[in-house]
């Protein structure tokens, strides 16, 4: 299949890294770093590029009396404010879809948390009712991160494990700064038998494009029609631009993979998901991506009266209709998500089927409805879904 890269994605080089580490400093109102980490690489990174104004070095988080429930004028302070700090907790974590297996069906997943908050801003985004950290926060310390990975890589360095970065700050919006990826990914080498996901709506991949890998490192986007990325994922990475940089990462050996998650109903949504699912199988085939999610709108009961005070009654998520689930989370009704599920993986399977497909942070009624079987009886998804004791 012929690779699809216009002539501006080809510009990747140290030119346009500095112009995007420029316009991530200029994305911040303040830069607040901890008096413990001022001699840390990061920092010193982030000092040589920013305006001395901005920057302020501090003995405690900044904004501290504001922790608890933020308020909407808190949490978008929080998005242009930075605080370099030293993490003293634990990085490396089970996904948080484990503690809610009985109501929904988990993969095995884990996080390295290296950051808290995103500078993204989608109006569906958990954190609004996840987070109550009033800075956006960088944990300058990875060399601890790294070495909670080697600690548990003595035990089970021979488990096939899937660790990724995208839990709580996306995986590669904020890397060209603070430059985590390249070393996570020679690292990586060392245990083939892992598989790090960074998970972004960025298209920020030349910091790490040249760094030598073991295949073992996978790339993955979530996308949406351009429609929904225009009105809901704000400050994010066109459809283009996200296309184009997994066509680069290819082009590096480095494995892909899509995240059609969440699912937004809205009056046309078959026609996007159709256009959007056209554009994927024309571009790529099921060779060049790893695996293919889909997952539908869902948020907490409590985000949603923040959600209203952000993005008003014109955003699609505020206007939705929404259940409560078994998980707790509001979600479409069942006919709706199993709908939308069935249409969109008919369209990948119509194409092609060979698509790996499965569903993100759902029920087992939905895998029913969708699959026919649970994903530990089908074939090509059961590896994901068998049980793996690592952390408690």
């Amino acid at each position: 299949m012929d690779t699809i890269i216009n002539s501006q994605t080809l510009k990747y080089n140290s030119e346009i890294t500095t112009q995007r580490i420029n316009s991530l400093i200029n994305s911040f109102e303040n830069i607040f770093i901890h008096d413990e980490v001022k001699d840390s690489e990061v920092a010193k990174r982030v000092i040589s590029h920013a305006p001395i104004e901005k920057i302020e070095i501090v003995s405690e988080e900044p904004f501290k009396s504001d922790k608890g429930e933020m308020s909407s004028r808190q949490y978008d302070r929080s998005k242009k404010n930075l605080f370099l700090t030293k993490f003293k907790g634990q990085f490396f974590k089970r996904c948080p879809g484990f503690s809610q297996k009985k109501a929904i069906t988990c993969c095995n997943y884990h996080v390295l948390n290296l950051g808290l908050q995103c500078n993204m801003n989608c109006s569906y985004c958990y954190l609004q009712g996840y987070l109550n950290t009033p800075v956006l926060t960088l944990f300058t310390n990875i060399e601890d991160a790294l070495a909670e990975l080697k600690e548990t890589g003595i035990n089970h360095g021979s488990t096939p494990l899937r660790i990724g970065t995208g839990e709580v700050i996306d995986s590669l919006s904020l890397d060209p700064l603070f430059l985590y990826t390249p070393q996570l990914i020679s690292f990586f080498k060392s245990y083939p038998n892992w598989i790090l996901e960074l998970k972004t709506k960025s298209n920020f991949v030349e910091q790490f494009i040249n760094t030598p890998h073991s295949k073992n490192v996978i790339v993955s986007w979530s996308l949406n029609p351009q429609n929904i990325i225009s009105q809901e994922e704000h400050g994010t990475a066109s459809l283009r631009e996200r296309l184009d940089a997994a066509h680069l990462c290819i082009q590096a050996g480095f494995p892909v993979a899509f995240h059609l998650d969440p699912l937004i109903y809205h009056d046309e949504w078959k026609e996007n998901y159709k256009q959007l699912v056209n554009l994927i199988t024309t571009e790529f085939s099921p060779q060049d991506v790893l695996n293919l999610t889909i997952g539908t709108l869902r948020f907490t009961p409590e985000q949603r009266h923040i959600m209203r005070e952000r993005f008003g009654m014109k955003s699609l998520i505020t206007q939705a209709e929404m259940f409560v689930s078994e998980s707790g989370k509001l979600r479409y009704d069942s006919v709706v998500r199993n709908t939308m599920f069935q249409f969109v993986l008919d369209l990948f399977k119509t194409n092609n089927k060979l698509w790996n497909i499965s569903l993100c942070m759902e029920t087992p009624e939905s895998w029913i409805a969708t699959y026919e079987k649970m994903p530990s009886q089908i074939s090509e998804l059961k590896s994901f879904y068998k049980p793996i004791q690592v952390l408690k």
